[in-house]
């Protein structure tokens, strides 16, 4: 089983110091990776699942914080939980994450995108909220296309995105893996189409999210692909036992992304430093 940590700014905050002394703890205990979540606006009465999210919530941009993160750390893998691809046009995203998996010697490896679910938030996108698959869709096509392109450059005509011989360049350090997140069974088509694995929102129940990963890996097998080396990632709570490892791995689960209770250093390398001895990371 992997392990990673998942820092929430909109509830830790934007310290710089905070973040880098759980991302380095983190790195220290033996965490494989450290995962940020995204929102691009917010606004009075923004409500995801029966949940009202503080207009005023710090949520700061994922990528930014993993470039800081990257810059002081050495092994631990940068993840995004999730990026909300529909809001970011892809060309540009291209560019920002091949720099990013540049400077960080090849670790940004769990890019995990998603939709989004609040319709204000792709309004100030300027996205139309009923399109928002089909661009993710587009995008994910649209930044594998480039980075795998060369001096030549390649073109593109859908829906939503068009260019004609483009180049971008740097390229990821190898093959930069894209992971679907959600908790719809559209979500999990998408992983299993165009995916590298699944992150499976968490209040989904037992029986829907068994019959979402059947649904990605039957998506994949009707496409022609393999569905045996899609991951599944999970959250799990900072005090999980090794016993509720166990029946994780048993389920299929090929990695588990833990936040944090506490809300000071201390507490947080305290219960980073827990969690990897009980564990024996």
């Amino acid at each position: 089983m992997k392990f990673g940590l998942f820092y929430n700014t909109g509830v830790l905050g934007t310290d710089p110091g905070l973040l880098l002394a759980a991302a380095r703890q983190a790195e220290d205990c033996g965490f494989e990776s450290i995962y940020l979540p995204e929102h691009i606006a917010l606004y009075p009465d923004a409500t995801v699942s029966g949940f009202t999210i503080p207009a005023t919530t710090p949520v700061a941009d994922p990528l930014q914080c993993l470039s800081f993160v990257a810059a002081a750390t050495s092994r631990i893998l940068l993840g995004t939980g999730v990026l909300l691809l529909p809001y970011h046009h892809p060309v540009a995203l291209a560019k920002r994450l091949a720099t990013l998996d540049v400077l960080s010697r090849g670790r940004m490896r769990l890019l995990t995108v998603g939709v989004g679910a609040l319709p204000g938030e792709a309004a100030a996108g300027g996205v139309d909220f009923a399109t928002r698959g089909r661009r993710a869709d587009e995008a994910i096509d649209v930044l594998r296309l480039l980075w795998d392109g060369g001096e030549d450059g390649v073109s593109y005509d859908g829906e939503f995105y068009s260019f004609t011989s483009l180049c971008s360049y740097p390229k990821p350090l190898g093959r930069l893996p894209i992971h679907v997140g959600g908790s719809s069974r559209a979500a999990a088509r998408r992983a299993g189409l165009r995916g590298d694995g699944y992150f499976p929102g968490g209040r989904l129940t037992r029986d829907e999210r068994d019959a979402q990963l059947d649904l990605m890996r039957e998506t994949a097998r009707a496409a022609g692909r393999d569905p045996g080396p899609l991951e599944c990632t999970r959250w799990g709570s900072i005090d999980l036992t090794a016993d509720d490892v166990a029946a994780h791995a048993a389920q299929g689960t090929n990695r588990l992304v833990v936040g944090p209770a506490a809300t000071d250093e201390a507490g947080l390398r305290d219960e980073i430093s827990a969690f990897a001895a009980r564990l024996s990371l």
